[in-house]
């Protein structure tokens, strides 16, 4: 009896110790699983960051130069178009001044006619004037009127030459010409000369022409 409960004892221990070892296996095993799992995760981690860091840094980076730049072309764009307005300004200036001239210088001129026929068409109808004065109130209204017509005819004349804008003063002795043009041919003053010299019966050393 004592050598069965010996080797009972024997094959309790012995089965103890196997069952301990397996015990121990496993648990080795169960580490070493997940320590490659997570080495493996960390693996993916790592390769998933690279691409997530690698790939879109360059894709933006080239968005912004594009950006970049659309954007300096923008500014050049902006830059040409203002100086483009800024030159078309100065020359719609330049030239409504220029209009300004030529329409002020003939309404100064029209009304200066009108005033001075105004003076003599009251001379003429005086009734205390006497037959000497009113005909020679009458002379100046009639010299006044043929001046005004073969002025205007004279501008009309000058503008069908293809001259912008002309005005005409004619004054006792002398008659000013001013034609709106960057400059004057001699071929072009010699037939603005001839035109003004016709209507306005002068001669033509009293004529003198200018362009502004």
């Amino acid at each position: 009896m004592k050598v069965l409960k010996r080797n009972q004892l024997i094959i309790l221990i012995v089965s103890l110790m196997l069952i301990t070892a397996g015990y121990l296996n496993f648990t080795t095993n169960q580490e070493n699983v997940v320590t490659s799992t997570i080495a493996d995760r960390s693996d993916s981690a790592i390769g998933d960051a690279e691409f997530v860091s690698t790939v879109p840094h360059e894709e933006n980076k080239t968005t912004e130069n594009a950006i970049v730049e659309n954007n300096e072309n923008m500014i050049e764009n902006n830059d040409v178009q203002e100086n483009l307005i800024e030159t078309n300004a100065s020359q719609d200036i330049k030239n409504n001044e220029e209009d300004y001239y030529f329409i002020t210088s003939k309404l100064d001129r029209n009304t200066m006619y009108s005033e001075t026929l105004e003076t003599y068409q009251e001379m003429y109808n005086n009734t205390n004037a006497t037959a000497e004065q009113k005909q020679e109130a009458l002379t100046k209204i009639n010299k006044i009127n043929n001046t005004k017509n073969a002025i205007m005819i004279a501008e009309n004349l000058i503008l069908a030459k293809g001259f912008e804008n002309v005005v005409i003063f004619a004054n006792e002795g002398s008659i000013s010409v001013v034609i709106k043009a960057e400059e004057l041919k001699q071929e072009e003053v010699a037939q603005i000369q001839n035109i003004v010299s016709r209507e306005l019966n002068v001669n033509a050393e009293i004529i003198h022409i200018s362009n502004k």
